[in-house]
């Protein structure tokens, strides 16, 4: 509970009904969730307008309303009105006093890019848990507070949700935050109401762009920038071709990193490993830091991933062992994550879910020279035909073997959404099969996997869960895998 008046201290408002001095129980930007006493936050949405339930939120004991434009409400309605520009904007910093700004008590590290986001944040975390820091998480998988796993419904929550697990995480002992900061999140200013102590940019490219997204790609662009006039330290990727317009007009000190460029701190001698089955990387970091790594991820970009965990982590005095052992065995649920079957072949679980980030993909693992390069997938219902085409005729071109299957057809046919798929495929000269049921897809791609071969089953990723007619039946491909290997027993 808090008083009106302290709440606002931190933005430019005009009241213009009511008294300041009462008494907040919550904050509310959901008019179903409306409690008494609580101050209601009208958000203009991409599907619906708050303002619309303003005289809702106030008959159902709302005491106080935030707003952005002149609201009817009845003469006799006991109710204190604020009125400022942006409600998105205001609610951040409400939401930050409401809870006593907690990220003052933690150093919060926000990392923004279009791949890498969620790789990076588990690494951060995990090398510096290594250094015994208690460390809280906020991403597209989910949000951690120490042992409590919240699934997430947005990569960068609303606001008051940061400000919330904010506050649970300083409460619960976390000294540090580790977050995914999307350009949505930006634009919307989820992450107003604090100062970032380290901002991370780690590439660009067309993604998010189209209607109740972005614009166009300097739209994109732009809200990435964002970041970099919130934090005190930016740490950037110097390979990007865009990190000198993302840090244009930045007011935090820089560093940065790369591969290809004089970066402050570079990957050199960088090595690819195939070692019974599992993949990684292996190379020298030159510069702020000097260290042998390996990492426990295939790729080019899993390097990147380790030069933004190092950058960041060498803030924190992480004793180099630490830096190296934590690398060296992290591993992310979803993301290039091995899943052990066979000494004679890889096997890999990945969220690759369109067609640029399954190029991506694919061609990391074509450097692996593998005997084959096996692709398991399908594509969601209720989504662009445009992205089946793509995606096949991607997975034609670049995997020696294609197993269409079924992904979460929601109110789709999933025979429907594969034959969409053929479509792109069929400009290809790409072999296929094509195997609707998703468990007998991965039975079919195991039992005839080849010695040398990489099999990846990409879409699904982190999710456990498969989505039918509006329903979500548990469903996750490691308990399928290991369903499989009982059953071929």
């Amino acid at each position: 509970m808090a008083v009106l008046g302290k709440l606002l201290e931190k933005i430019s408002y005009e009241c213009v009904r009511g008294t300041l001095e009462r008494e907040v129980t919550d904050i509310v930007y959901d008019s179903r969730k409306v409690t008494a006493g609580c101050m209601f936050v009208c958000i203009p949405g991409a599907k619906a307008d708050g303002h619309i339930y303003a005289k809702d939120a106030v008959a159902a004991g709302a005491s106080a309303l935030l707003v952005e434009r002149e609201m009817e409400l009845p003469a006799e309605a006991d109710v204190t009105v604020i009125r400022v520009e942006d409600t998105h904007y205001a609610m951040a910093f409400v939401s930050a006093a409401y809870f006593d700004h907690p990220a003052k008590q933690m150093k919060i590290i926000g990392i923004t890019g279009t791949k890498g986001k969620t790789t990076t944040t588990y690494l951060v975390k995990s090398i510096l848990e290594q250094a015994g820091r208690k460390v809280g998480l906020i991403g597209t998988i989910e949000t951690i507070i120490g042992e409590e796993h919240i699934p997430a419904q947005n990569t960068t929550p609303q606001s008051y949700l940061v400000q919330k697990y904010f506050r649970q995480m300083a409460d619960a002992g976390c000294d540090t935050v580790v977050m995914e900061v999307s350009s949505q999140g930006l634009m919307l200013h989820r992450t107003q109401g604090f100062v970032f102590d380290f901002g991370i940019f780690t590439n660009l490219e067309p993604d998010h762009i189209g209607e109740n997204e972005h614009k166009d790609f300097d739209d994109y662009l732009h809200c990435k920038s964002l970041l970099f006039k919130q934090c005190l330290v930016g740490i950037v990727n110097r390979d990007d071709a865009h990190w000198e317009e993302v840090t244009r007009d930045c007011t935090c000190q820089l560093e940065t990193y790369g591969i290809d460029t004089p970066a402050d701190l570079r990957a050199e001698d960088i090595t690819f490993l195939n070692e019974g089955g599992t993949l990684g990387m292996a190379f020298t970091a030159r510069g702020l830091v000097e260290l042998p790594v390996r990492t426990a991820s295939p790729g080019k970009f899993s390097v990147y991933n380790a030069l933004t965990a190092i950058a960041i982590c060498r803030h924190f005095g992480v004793q180099e062992e630490n830096i190296k052992r934590a690398l060296a065995a992290a591993k992310v649920k979803g993301r290039t994550e091995m899943v052990k079957v066979s000494d004679d072949f890889t096997l890999m679980i990945d969220y690759a879910h369109n067609a640029m980030a399954l190029k991506s993909l694919l061609e990391t693992l074509q450097a692996y020279k593998p005997h084959r390069l096996v692709c398991l997938f399908g594509c969601g219902g209720n989504r662009a035909k445009s992205r089946r085409y793509e995606m096949g005729e991607v997975s034609g071109r670049m995997a020696d073997l294609t197993i269409i299957t079924s992904d979460n057809p929601r109110t789709e046919e999933p025979q429907a959404i594969i034959e969409d798929i053929k479509i792109g495929i069929g400009k290809t000269e790409g072999k296929y099969v094509e195997i609707c049921d998703r468990k007998k897809a991965i039975a079919y791609a195991i039992a005839n996997g080849e010695p040398g071969d990489i099999i990846v089953l990409a879409g699904k990723g982190h999710e456990d869960y498969q989505e039918i007619n509006g329903v979500k039946y548990p469903m996750d491909e490691r308990v399928l895998i290991q369903e499989i290997l009982e059953e071929q027993v």
